[in-house]
């Protein structure tokens, strides 16, 4: 399968329904081997790309990963960032927030983590969760010491989707570019993981009764994630509905959405000025003596 970005991509504006998005599409590889092959292909244009995106330093590049447990969002970062230089990239997984970040605005804690101009900041979770895990649970935003006027389930949550809008138009325009990536899992493929995690030591220490409360509330956690990606999908910001039953294929889609985006700002290695030019002579005359 040949893998165009803009068959994943939510348009601004559209209507989700999550039944109609594949969670399996065609493998992208033909075989491991050349799954293997097409991911080393990707990471080491991803480094060369990321090396001229440190040096141009002109754009920051936030990307964002959500989706329901065992989706595969650690792997995915795991794998198509392994070829990046560690200085040029951060991660950060936001979870349940602290006493301090609930004295702020649920955006204060993800925005003193915005990537600089010139890396990469990937969000392992994000501010999304204040429009998908505290929708599902009310109980949630009734503990976030808001004004009791604000808390209306009817309008928080157009609120919450119009402030997440404005702060991303806000970035686009001072040279962040966003990408929002939803890995998108069948019911029956997570019951397939979570049992496998269940026999595997490496992986059951971060299997817990948690996770299956979760699976309880599947319906709910789709409606949100429904009308979250309608409503804050937009050209600058876009959503890609990642099929994530499938792991490998769900890496390499990932990767070329990200290469396409790169491949459409423009990048170059600063330019040796004059100047810069006879200070570097200077250098190699002190270096040959």
């Amino acid at each position: 399968m040949k893998i165009d970005s803009n068959d994943f991509r939510v348009g601004a504006g559209d209507k989700v329904d999550l039944d109609k998005w594949p969670t399996s599409v065609d493998p992208a590889a033909t075989s491991n081997k050349h799954y293997r092959k097409l991911l080393a292909e990707h990471v080491a244009e991803l480094s060369s790309l990321q090396r001229l995106h440190y040096a141009s330093d002109r754009y920051a590049l936030l990307l964002i990963f959500q989706g329901m447990d065992g989706a595969g969002k650690d792997g995915a970062i795991r794998h198509v960032m392994s070829g990046i230089n560690p200085e040029g990239c951060e991660v950060f997984s936001f979870k349940q927030p602290s006493a301090e970040e609930l004295q702020h605005d649920f955006l204060w804690r993800t925005t003193a983590r915005l990537p600089e101009r010139g890396r990469i900041g990937i969000f392992n979770r994000s501010y999304y969760e204040e429009v998908l895990v505290v929708r599902v649970h009310p109980e949630i935003l009734r503990s976030e010491n808001l004004p009791p006027e604000l808390i209306d389930e009817r309008t928080i949550w157009r609120d919450r989707y119009r402030s997440i809008v404005e702060l991303e138009e806000h970035l686009h325009r001072n040279g962040t570019r966003i990408l929002k990536f939803f890995l998108h899992l069948s019911k029956d493929e997570q019951r397939k993981r979570f049992l496998a995690r269940i026999e595997e030591p490496d992986k059951n220490w971060k299997f817990s009764q948690a996770d299956m409360r979760e699976r309880e509330h599947w319906k709910g956690y789709m409606e949100a994630y429904e009308d979250c990606l309608g409503a804050t999908s937009t050209q600058h910001a876009p959503w890609y509905v990642v099929p994530a039953d499938d792991k490998d294929t769900a890496r390499l889609i990932v990767s070329q959405v990200i290469l396409d985006a790169f491949n459409d700002v423009h990048m170059e290695y600063p330019k040796v000025t004059a100047r810069r030019r006879k200070e570097l002579e200077a250098i190699r005359e002190g270096l040959a003596r």
